[in-house]
């Protein structure tokens, strides 16, 4: 089955076309060059470029796949969690061409996406399997009992930032520009990850929650101490306790559960440390690990077509009505109960630092 996968969440335009587990196109236009001078994506700014670049990235994923929209089957359209004036974007394109083409659509959980990327780099899909997903705005470890996204379950999220978001932040106290993912993993690479102390997050019992806020403001008090460390030093120390927390937590989960196949997902998935550090957890505790390359990590079409092909083979069918979900929780995924210290995933900003 030919499916056409429209990404556009946040700041990358994507198109791809894929059959068979196998990317016959695909396009992507980056907006990093045009938010970086503000330290983050501007909704506003991030809606323009999308409406100028979505046509010409179709137009690139039909070419690299050798087709037209009329040999296509499936148009697959990411409908959130994200930016709600870039998601409309990409949502009346998609609903347009399958209009014209009298195609059938999909609408495609964003997160869904990224953890299917595994399926296009060696996953043969098989259930129950752990996820996570690690990227700027998401940090979620889930449990799928199927394909359809309704056997989808939150086991645990961070409390506060997503850990792409502290990096992010972190490096913006350093002054290495956004992103800030990639620029922290170059510079740790020089550092040594014991110089400093920061803090271990503390743990919550039965929860498999995360927090990385306490983290971020221990690094923005060492920036503005009286004898502030060496960036390398604080960037390799930094990239240490995230990994840590991170793998701690799949690892709690795959004891927990019995699971014993992670996927893992999300921008953040292409750090280097972590996926080695995943890679030395899942040979010790004995479960299997599939991680995509770094270039299906990132947002991109690809992800959104395979994700949407295993919806609609569960059921899943969309139309014109199809209308933005901005928000995770308009998806209303189950979350695990948690024993003690509040309800799982809720939001708590770390003060006049977490802004």
């Amino acid at each position: 089955m030919r499916v056409l996968g429209i990404e556009t969440s946040c700041d990358e335009t994507s198109a791809a076309v894929v059959e068979d587990g196998r990317i016959l196109g695909l396009g992507i236009v980056s907006q990093a060059d045009v938010h970086r001078a503000y330290g983050g994506v501007v909704p506003e700014l991030a809606s323009r470029q999308h409406l100028a670049a979505i046509a010409p990235v179709v137009s690139e994923a039909l070419e690299g796949a050798g087709m037209r929209a009329a040999d296509l089957d499936l148009v697959a359209v990411t409908r959130g969690p994200g930016l709600v004036g870039a998601l409309l974007v990409g949502l009346s394109f998609a609903k347009a061409l399958a209009w014209r083409q009298r195609l059938p659509l999909v609408g495609v959980n964003h997160l869904l996406g990224h953890v299917w990327a595994n399926a296009l780099s060696g996953w043969t899909p098989a259930f129950p399997v752990l996820a996570l997903l690690v990227s700027g705005g998401h940090t979620d470890l889930l449990r799928l009992d199927g394909p359809a996204p309704a056997q989808t379950r939150i086991l645990g999220r961070t409390r506060d930032d997503a850990a792409g978001e502290a990096f992010d932040k972190v490096a913006r106290m350093l002054g290495l520009g956004y992103p800030g993912g990639p620029a922290i993993e170059h510079l740790a690479r020089e550092g040594d990850p014991e110089a400093v102390r920061l803090p271990v997050v503390a743990r919550l019992r039965d929860s498999l929650d995360m927090s990385f806020s306490g983290l971020k403001t221990a690094a923005y008090d060492l920036v503005h101490s009286a004898r502030p460390p060496a960036p390398a030093d604080l960037a390799a120390v930094f990239q240490a306790r995230v990994v840590a927390e991170l793998v701690s937590r799949v690892r709690a989960a795959v004891e927990r559960s019995g699971v014993r196949t992670v996927l893992v997902a999300g921008g953040v998935a292409a750090n280097g440390a972590l996926r080695t550090a995943l890679a030395e957890a899942a040979r010790r505790d004995g479960f299997t690990l599939h991680v995509p390359p770094p270039a299906l990590c990132t947002d991109n079409g690809a992800m959104v077509a395979q994700a949407g092909l295993a919806a609609f083979a569960a059921g899943e069918r969309a139309d014109g009505s199809l209308e933005p979900l901005p928000s995770i929780e308009a998806f209303g995924w189950k979350e695990a109960p948690v024993a003690q210290g509040g309800r799982a995933g809720s939001r708590r900003r770390s003060g006049p630092h977490g802004a």
